[in-house]
């Protein structure tokens, strides 16, 4: 399996075709280096001695949400888990691996990410720090800057960051296009990102570029027709930037409902800066998640409560945009499923780090550190309709993430802290 890859594909899924560029397979190859060793295999593998060990299965352990389990052990067969318990319980294995009494967790599952892109802004975000507020418009300096570049730079920025995600403990994500906003250039966006994810969304929806600044209709209709002819085969998902500046929520339908007649599934940057029918849209069209959801009524969070929409939550965003903060408590006390994730992208959450988040929900938005990591795991998962990932039961993915800590806790006591000591990838030691 390539380094560059960080994704859990679903198991009835043929794997990929290994034939990639050879632009790919030396950017890739920049990301994150696996060695010999740690080739994949139908061995199997003890890790025990763990202090605390996170499974998101609430019939385990302490019956908590995380299905805490204390002095622990856990089996991998290849790529799966294979068993869970108490150390002293463990079967025999062909190989063992000593925790050393530091806590495991799933891997991250970041469920909302922007990585196809070139160029950084910078300028912008020292002059927002100074003073000038946020808006969805920033976004052409991007677009400008990604159209002008290669696909080999695209992907070697793009493995770049999934090499620095996956030294933090992500194990799965996904990503967007939204940089291009041309047919040629969405379509090559998705393109590269599917060789490195499975969870691949078309946001040709994020913004109406220069060139149909006064044919906003016109642009839908791209959106909708052509664009959607074009990148269909390279995605899963497809997501609207529904908010002032961008789509409204005709436009917004509009997008999603084409997109959904040609097999790819909602998702919605929803009530980010502003109340508007986001959320409700998102609900309606029964999308897998929310994303932002900081303005809300008390009709969007019972919407929310009464369906299987994920509220995603993208602390980075607001961190960097010194905006307000979403109420995680008020969704989480009504019932609303909450997953936490980066938005990493170089406008508005310039950061690839699932642990930072963490800890700035935990800090700012009102959630306890169990409720953090849940939502940043199992939560994660719940946002991509996915059960192999983000838990820790037999059967599940062998995605696992070791802390140099002993307890996930210390992802929110300790901020800024480098904790991931180790991260297995279906079963295989990446890091």
């Amino acid at each position: 399996m390539s380094a560059g890859r960080l994704s859990a594909r679903p198991v009835s899924a043929p794997e990929p075709d290994p034939t990639a560029d050879q632009a790919s397979k030396d950017a890739m190859s920049n990301a994150t280096t696996v060695s010999p060793d740690h080739c994949a295999s139908t061995a199997s593998t003890l890790i025990t001695n763990i202090a605390v060990l996170v499974t998101n299965d609430p019939s385990l352990g302490d019956c908590s949400p995380l299905g805490l389990i204390q002095d622990a052990a856990v089996v991998i067969e290849g790529d799966r888990v294979a068993w869970t318990g108490g150390s002293s319980k463990a079967p025999a294995t062909d190989n063992r691996v000593d925790a050393g009494g530091r806590a495991v967790l799933p891997g991250f599952v970041d469920s909302h990410s922007h990585l196809v892109f070139a160029g950084d802004r910078t300028e912008e975000f020292n002059a927002r720090m100074s003073g000038r507020p946020y808006s969805a418009g920033g976004i052409r300096t991007t677009v400008a800057a990604t159209r002008a570049a290669t696909d080999a730079e695209l992907e070697a920025n793009l493995t770049r960051y999934l090499g620095e995600a996956l030294r933090q403990g992500t194990t799965t994500f996904e990503t967007k296009s939204g940089y291009g906003l041309t047919v040629a250039d969405e379509s090559r966006a998705l393109r590269i990102a599917a060789r490195h994810t499975d969870e691949v969304t078309y946001l040709g929806a994020h913004v109406v570029p220069p060139d149909f600044a006064d044919d906003p209709a016109g642009y839908v209709a791209l959106v909708t027709g052509e664009m959607l002819d074009a990148c269909a085969p390279y995605a899963r998902w497809i997501d609207v930037f529904c908010e002032k500046g961008a789509f409204d929520g005709d436009q917004a339908r509009a997008v999603l409902t084409a997109g959904r007649a040609r097999g790819l599934h909602p998702r919605v940057h929803a009530n980010q800066l502003s109340h508007g029918p986001g959320v409700q849209l998102a609900v309606e069209l029964d999308a897998a998640s929310a994303d932002h959801c900081t303005h809300l009524t008390d009709a969007d969070v019972d919407a929310l409560a009464h369906s299987r929409t994920v509220a995603t939550l993208l602390p980075g965003a607001e961190f960097s945009t010194r905006a307000r903060w979403p109420d995680a408590r008020r969704l989480l006390d009504a019932g609303v499923t909450v997953a936490l994730s980066t938005d990493c992208n170089p406008g508005s959450s310039f950061t690839s780090s699932v642990p930072f988040c963490i800890a700035l929900a935990v800090r700012d938005m009102g959630m306890t550190p169990d409720e953090a990591v849940w939502s940043a795991t199992a939560g994660g998962a719940a946002a991509l309709r996915r059960t192999d990932i983000g838990r820790l039961t037999p059967g599940a993915y062998a995605d696992l993430t070791l802390l140099d800590a002993p307890s996930h806790v210390h992802l929110a006591y300790r901020p800024g802290v480098p904790l991931v000591g180790g991260v297995w990838r279906r079963g295989v030691r990446v890091v």
